[in-house]
């Protein structure tokens, strides 16, 4: 018996640190964390299954090393964009010499 939040917590800190693959339904699972259903609880759970089942696939970075290092940053911004709350969104990416980094 975990609560919601506690779970989804758990993703949130195995995206910041070594799972980038599973950031999008993380902050999905995120915006139920007030009410949620038993779909979301199902999706939490299907994360956590896939987390497990994937512990030893991770990203590989590769490229020139005599390059030098290019970081660029990409926004968004929605205004009233979410129709449960009517809350406005934003979303941010940051970029590695062409590879997706945060």
């Amino acid at each position: 018996n975990v609560p919601y939040a506690s779970a989804v917590g758990s993703i949130m800190y195995a995206v910041r640190c070594t799972r980038p693959d599973v950031a999008f339904v993380q902050n999905i699972t995120s915006r139920f964390q007030q009410n949620p259903c038993d779909i979301h609880w199902t999706t939490v759970k299907n994360i956590l299954k896939y987390l497990g089942n994937t512990k030893d696939t991770f990203l590989v970075y590769g490229g020139d090393l005599k390059r030098e290092l290019k970081v660029s940053c990409y926004t968004d911004a929605g205004y009233l964009t979410d129709a449960d709350d009517l809350k406005s969104q934003t979303g941010y990416v940051f970029v590695l010499n062409g590879g997706a980094v945060d």
